[in-house]
């Protein structure tokens, strides 16, 4: 099969490689019809990881069921399946509990699985023609009847919709609140999407890309230039000098100032200073253990320069990690199916497989209009 394969920083390439195959008796075979480029595969895609080379990218999802193991009674061949980015088993302690993305079985010694993707198991990932599902019957979304005519809608329940809204619940968001977000990538423009959906009084995305600050506007939510000014001061401004709420961070540990010099610590203190007090804060922007290639010396040990002080003086609370998919992805995509959400409004391209290097390369470098790239294999 075709396949998508990291070879080195800012090097990904077309291979064929051996089909993905069931492999024990619970897996589901899919063929992908979508699968998405995420702003977290950028950060392998720059070698900032420690990915292998040789490893099929892509956790993303959505295809056909061409294929089902001897132990899968649920899920049948031909259904249509939005596959979550989380690799989990359903029967483990966390799982049980819905922390579908720290399952404690499908990565042993560490807390989550993902597919392609660095330090989260061995599972190839689906920027390919077809795709390995571990736990099918656990794993897979079945999709309506309208799956293939609103294929761009069903794909974003992989990840970013689901992790956009997470960062809303970890933040402790309920109708009525005022929300700031930092970052507008799809992920900061899903969170958006779902405070917006689900209440919002107020909600505020801090960026400086204006392709993007234009879908922020679009969708009702009030854009954050910081390059015009000082983030925290318009947030304030904006909410009475109190600050937000809620606050999401959707960045991750390779933020920027509008100059260009990379500061691990910037979105998180800047969260500190726009939520007000007693107010909470999710984290969904990726932060690792250690990146050796940061400029910055506690990053690449892991760590950031935090406000903990006035962190701990406004008596905030902080939520934090990847998104448990399973826990939203149902009743998201039951909105979809209800005509009452369309978050394929960020889509901006679709490519081949083929292009898919060139896409990544548009992608990286922020070029204007390259928001959201479904690839189809």
């Amino acid at each position: 099969m075709k396949a998508l394969v990291y070879e080195g920083p800012r090097q990904v390439a077309v291979k064929d490689v051996p089909d993905a195959r069931v492999e024990e008796p619970t897996d589901v075979l899919v063929k992908i019809t979508s699968t998405n480029i995420c702003g977290s595969d950028l950060h392998m895609y720059e070698g900032r990881t420690d990915l292998e080379e040789g490893r099929v990218l892509g956790h993303e999802n959505l295809g056909e069921v061409i294929e089902v193991g001897p132990a899968v009674t649920r899920v049948r061949v031909g259904d249509r399946v939005c596959v979550p980015f989380n690799v989990a088993c359903g029967f483990c302690k966390n799982c049980e509990r819905g922390f579908t993305g720290a399952c404690l079985t499908v990565n042993p010694g560490f807390a989550g699985g993902a597919y392609g993707f660095a330090d989260m198991g061995p599972y190839s990932g689906g920027q390919a023609e077809l795709l390995r599902v571990p736990f099918g019957d656990f794993n897979c979304l079945r999709l309506p009847p309208d799956a293939r005519e609103r294929e761009d809608d069903y794909v974003m329940l992989a990840d970013i919709w689901p992790t956009g809204h997470h960062a809303t619940q970890l933040a402790g968001m309920e109708p009525g609140d005022s929300v700031v977000i930092y970052g507008a990538g799809p992920v900061g423009l899903m969170a958006a999407y779902s405070a917006t959906l689900f209440g919002a009084s107020k909600v505020m995305v801090v960026d400086r890309q204006p392709d993007r600050l234009r879908l922020v506007d679009k969708i009702g939510a009030i854009p954050v230039d910081d390059s015009a000014g000082d983030a925290v001061e318009q947030v304030l401004d904006l909410t009475g000098g109190e600050g937000a709420d809620r606050g999401c961070e959707c960045v991750g540990w390779q933020a920027h100032d509008p100059s260009g010099t990379e500061h691990p610590n910037a979105t998180m203190n800047n969260l500190v200073a726009s939520v007000r007090a007693t107010g909470g804060i999710g984290v969904v922007g990726v932060f690792v253990p250690e990146d050796p290639g940061s400029p910055d010396a506690l990053g690449r040990e892991g760590q950031v320069a935090f406000d903990l002080g006035v962190f701990f003086q406004k008596g905030l609370r902080m939520g934090s990690g990847q998104a448990h998919v399973k826990r939203y992805n149902r009743q998201l995509r039951d909105l979809i199916a209800a005509d009452r959400a369309k978050p394929s409004f960020l889509v901006s391209h679709h490519v081949d497989l083929d292009d898919a290097p060139e896409a990544y390369r548009h992608f990286d470098d922020r070029d204007d209009g390259w928001t959201k790239v479904v690839l189809r294999p």
